[in-house]
């Protein structure tokens, strides 16, 4: 089997932590990103579920905000615990 080099960036403190836990499994970081990658091409898709951060979703960006003027404002930042829960929950 002919064999391709691929190369990219990745932010130094992820590419130590997944060297550390690829090194605690006994594999490599290029073994692990060929399961990966044979996975993608045999399921014809991304082997995990991919979603995204509920911290930034607009309602919580909107509490955000309005807590940050009342801060500025010099006002203390008062939510209910249905508003801390609506932030959680995005």
């Amino acid at each position: 089997m002919a064999q391709s080099m691929v190369n990219f960036r990745l932010d130094s403190e992820v590419k130590e932590k997944m060297e550390k836990i690829c090194k605690e499994m006994g594999m490599s970081m290029t073994t692990a990103f060929t399961i990966f990658a044979t996975k993608v091409a045999r399921e014809h898709r991304i082997p995990f579920e991919i979603t995204a951060d509920p911290f930034y979703s607009s309602s919580n960006l909107k509490f955000l905000t309005e807590s940050l003027a009342q801060l500025q404002a010099n006002k203390v930042v008062k939510k209910t615990w249905e508003e801390l829960e609506d932030m959680e929950n995005g």
